[in-house]
């Protein structure tokens, strides 16, 4: 793949990251974007489950598999090393785009705070999850994680090399501030609706797993994330690790 064309098929992928991440803003707090969690086209209830749940795995597994180590040395195999975390990212936005479209809403209330002060507080905390989210993915490096890194260096001509395993700020109080920060922005809402309420607990539980099957992944390419793991909590700095103190 020539550099140019390496360049710029990462920053439209990054691109379509940017504006697919502000659309979910605008779809999890009904504000803005022409349909949302709660509003666009419906259908009965059975029927609006069966497709939010398949809607919800087709983009997990996925995204999980993409992951992966053996799937990447496969991968890597059909599409070019420099973009294939920019491959992963398209795809990603491409099943989220998907599920975005494709949601049927469940507009029953599950629980709906009238209060000002306690939707006030809600509405903070929906944006400390997404705020949480962005920080979390710099403090690891931002443009790595999004494929940036990789084709900066290839333009180079400078060969890449994966990031050191370092702890650092969010980083020393939880292992996974940026799974926490969306878990919040998914949970947080002072009107909280069937649809919603399965959204939240689909993403959570993917996310849950994700974590496990992750840090087998870090264990194994990270000699220090086995001491990490057992010092520091997983997601609440109030819950310690496995066997720490």
């Amino acid at each position: 793949m020539g550099r140019a064309v390496a360049v710029i098929y990462a920053v439209v992928a990054y691109a379509a990251f940017l504006g697919t991440f502000l659309y979910m803003i605008g779809f999890l707090a009904n504000r803005v974007v022409p349909t949302s969690i709660d509003s666009g086209p419906e259908a009965p209830f059975g029927q609006a489950l069966l497709i939010d749940v398949a809607l919800l795995g087709l983009f997990a597994v996925p995204h999980s598999v993409m992951a992966r180590q053996w799937f990447k040395k496969w991968w890597t195999g059909i599409v070019p090393t420099p973009v294939e975390r920019s491959t992963y990212v398209m795809v990603s936005n491409l099943l989220l785009v998907l599920l975005l479209w494709g949601w049927r809403p469940m507009p029953d209330v599950i629980w709906e705070v009238q209060n000002s002060v306690g939707t006030t507080v809600l509405w903070a905390l929906f944006g400390i999850g997404w705020t949480l989210v962005v920080l979390s993915s710099f403090i690891i490096d931002h443009f790595d994680l999004f494929g940036l890194r990789q084709v900066y260096l290839y333009a180079r001509g400078k060969p890449y090399e994966p990031l050191s395993f370092k702890v650092s700020a969010l980083y020393k109080f939880v292992r996974h501030p940026l799974l926490l920060g969306w878990m919040i922005a998914f949970w947080a809402t002072p009107r909280m609706t069937t649809g919603h309420l399965v959204f939240a607990i689909g993403t959570t539980a993917y996310m849950l797993i994700a974590i496990q099957v992750e840090e087998r992944d870090l264990v194994k390419f990270h000699d220090g994330y086995a001491d990490y793991r057992r010092r520091v909590p997983m997601l609440l700095p109030i819950f310690r690790g496995k066997g720490a103190s």
